[in-house]
């Protein structure tokens, strides 16, 4: 889905107005420079993490990239119209590198893609700022990091809950005991669904590369269902629901404690209501689980996964976010609905409070992104660095693991490796289409 025009113009024309409210992040002493700025994966969300570029006044839109020539075209046309300035396009993104040799890239793409564009990226001289999460695989993700650590290049991953407001002041109150001792979480996102229909296989929409869009990954046939926005819910792009909202609220877990990883994994799943995953020359269904769960065992704490793709969760007061269960009471961190403490005596008081958000979205971009330009400027670590990021990515990754061989799976998390288990070991990277191979630093 692209953005129109007039609503691109409306809503960056908005954020300009209010982008000033993120200032605080922002001591620089060169407030006029701006970064040259490349955008790979130049659709709906790629758009709307470069409008807060644009917004800041820190940003000039240098680049732009996408396999599709119609929403390449678009966009560009949309940089031109909010800002003047026209910017080359590209449908190949190391051509993009070679020749722009941007400051800044801002990768918008599927996750099958994030590795070797953020290595690329980093190893041409840019800052990155990247999607969540941050590879497909574990080995990806690890590749990432490395060649980030190395490089001296900030590299920004969009987990922008880790500064969200209500977020921010949520674990504060955890960390000052006011939950008590948190023995568990519960982590969760529900949706609406029933069987699910085959759709028909189509030829690509003209002017697009779909075999560059497949890139390292296996090469299904074109289908609406995938793209746009689909992939999410195809394990050769994606890893479902777990790796596409699970790693937020896993974020969430390990910016809260002090351990760094899980001793043992376990997750099981199915797709009972979505009926079997379909692949033909005709027509295909998603792949991924329409439920989960998956249970992290921490030294001192349990968290849980679930979701379900059916259903809603109207039985019960929240449909997304965190539950962390104290001594004194439940916290639930959510959404929209802000964050709420429920105690467990009945004396005690409810505590609420609401989210701020960045409409009609309902994230915190504009936030993290202001935080990406005071790292970059004062060369210290974003909010949402690669490291902590890529910890996150792990979690999920390491759930449908366990779920793709049916058995818990024991964590070295000093050495990221799986113990014992010779064939979930394998899991932790994948195959690649040729000529692509596995991202190395």
């Amino acid at each position: 889905m692209n953005l129109t025009r007039r609503k691109f113009l409306r809503t960056a024309s908005t954020v300009a107005g209010t982008v000033l409210a993120a200032a605080p992040f922002v001591r620089t002493a060169e407030p006029a420079r701006k970064f040259r700025t490349a955008l790979i994966g130049s659709g709906w969300w790629g758009k709307n993490i470069l409008k807060e570029a644009l917004a800041s006044g820190r940003c000039k839109a240098a680049a732009l990239c996408d396999v599709h020539e119609t929403t390449l075209e678009a966009a560009a046309d949309q940089v031109n119209d909010l800002t003047g300035d026209q910017p080359k396009t590209y449908k190949d993104f190391r051509e993009l590198l070679e020749k722009e040799k941007p400051e800044i890239v801002i990768i918008g793409t599927p996750d099958h893609w994030h590795a070797h564009q953020t290595i690329a990226a980093v190893k041409a001289g840019a800052h990155v700022y990247v999607e969540k999460p941050t590879g497909h695989t574990v080995r990806e993700s690890r590749a990432m990091f490395d060649v980030a650590r190395q490089s001296g290049r900030t590299v920004q991953v969009g987990l922008h809950r880790r500064i969200g407001p209500h977020h921010v002041s949520a674990m504060n109150f955890l960390r000052e005991g006011k939950a008590g001792k948190i023995g568990m979480a519960r982590l969760f996102a529900h949706s609406r669904g029933n069987r699910e229909l085959p759709q028909p296989n189509s030829d690509p929409p003209e002017g697009m590369d779909w075999n560059l869009w497949c890139g390292p990954a296996p090469v299904r046939p074109f289908n609406t269902k995938i793209h746009p926005g689909g992939w999410r819910n195809f394990l050769d792009y994606g890893n479902g629901q777990l790796g596409d909202w699970g790693v937020h609220w896993l974020d969430q877990v390990l910016w809260w404690t002090d351990e760094k990883y899980p001793k043992r994994i376990f997750s099981t799943a199915g797709r009972p209501v979505s009926g079997p995953a379909v692949l033909n020359d005709k027509e295909q269904t998603t792949d991924s689980p329409d439920h989960q769960v998956a249970v992290y065992e921490f030294e001192s704490f349990t968290a849980t996964w679930e979701h379900r793709k059916f259903a809603d969760n109207n039985a019960e007061k929240h449909r997304i976010g965190a539950y962390f269960y104290g001594t004194e009471g439940t916290l639930h961190i959510g959404w929209r609905d802000g964050w709420t403490f429920y105690p467990t005596s009945s004396n005690g008081k409810q505590i609420h409070e609401n989210s701020q958000l960045q409409e009609p979205d309902g994230h915190n971009i504009k936030l993290l992104w202001a935080d990406f330009i005071a790292a970059i400027d004062q060369g210290r670590k974003p909010v949402a660095d690669i490291e902590p990021a890529h910890r996150a990515s792990v979690l999920p990754l390491l759930g449908m693991i366990s779920w793709k061989v049916g058995r818990s799976l024991q964590w070295d998390g000093a050495k990221e490796q799986i113990v014992g288990d010779p064939e979930a070991s394998k899991l932790l990277a994948r195959q690649y289409r040729a000529p692509w191979a596995e991202p190395r630093v």
